[in-house]
């Protein structure tokens, strides 16, 4: 097995592209995060390739195993076509040497069994944040209820937007029942000005429901950010947002939309599944205790 430590992105990108496209769907973080660091557009907080772990474990066959690491987020593995091989695995571990990695993000039985032997090495122990579904939808299933008016989020929802976002990273993390406070305009518009977010607004004109796009890829796009206030759950709002904005994209040109479920929210699964989203894949994330 051969190791190979990336400083450049571009040869990474190079090297990785197709192997993560065997799953474009299931690969998603990963072929987002290669792509942003390839066109370098924008470098903020952990955008900046010079700050990332990029390595591959080959063999005569070709690469074996691709991990990626963007800190401060956990690293994502993917074994290439789903075939985990041991000795990648032994080989990567050995290659990390003394660096810290905090936990691990992929697909289920490929984080298991990585975090298992990892874990072992270091005489550390590991947890689960988060179970996660990947689903990936073609076609936007006929018949949902299409309420409201969809737009754009923009510069003057930034009267609500912070708190939305905060509400929306509490409801993320297991155990949270508070939310920060948002003390500064400027990152929020931030997460504003590349449009990719969208608002609900019922028939009174009154924001109701939110939902945006994440990584654009060749062929998919992620779907995320779903957000409902509690006041305002169990109306329809987030089933139809998602619908539409599903829908919006397939009318772009992407002939898929992905997105990542908490299967501790049996609520969101089955409303994703009503919109036609289909699970392709578990994933987990795991969290290293040192």
């Amino acid at each position: 097995m051969q190791f190979k430590w990336y400083t450049d992105v571009h040869e990474f990108y190079r090297d990785t592209y197709e192997v993560l496209m065997h799953h474009e769907a299931q690969n998603l973080i990963p072929l987002g995060n290669i792509i942003i660091g390839h066109e370098g557009k924008d470098k903020t907080d952990w955008r900046d390739p010079a700050n990332w772990l990029m390595v591959t474990i080959s063999d005569a066959k070709g690469i074996q195993l691709t991990a990626i690491m963007t800190p401060p987020h956990n690293i994502t593995l993917y074994a290439t076509d789903n075939v985990i091989n041991p000795k990648a695995i032994d080989c990567l571990i050995d290659g990390l040497n003394d660096r810290e990695i905090p936990g691990v993000i992929t697909e289920k039985n490929l984080a298991e069994y990585f975090a298992r032997e990892y874990t072992l090495r270091k005489g550390i122990t590991f947890k689960t944040t988060m179970s996660q579904r990947i689903y990936e939808l073609t076609a936007v299933n006929p018949g949902i209820q299409k309420i409201g008016t969809v737009r754009l989020l923009d510069e003057k929802d930034i009267h609500f937007f912070p708190y939305w976002a905060e509400a929306f990273s509490a409801a993320g993390n297991y155990g949270q029942t508070e939310m920060c406070i948002p003390q500064e305009a400027e990152p929020y518009l931030y997460r504003i000005a590349p449009k990719k977010l969208y608002i609900l607004e019922d028939d009174n004109g009154i924001p109701v429901s939110m939902a945006g796009y994440t990584r654009e890829l060749q062929t998919a796009i992620g779907v995320a950010f779903v957000y409902t206030p509690p006041y305002e759950c169990r109306k329809g709002y987030a089933t139809s947002i998602v619908a539409q904005i599903s829908q919006l994209a397939l009318d772009k040109g992407f002939t898929k939309c992905v997105l990542y479920t908490d299967l501790a929210n049996p609520t969101s699964n089955s409303i994703y599944q009503k919109i036609g989203y289909k699970p392709i894949c578990d994933s987990l994330q795991l969290e290293f205790k040192y």
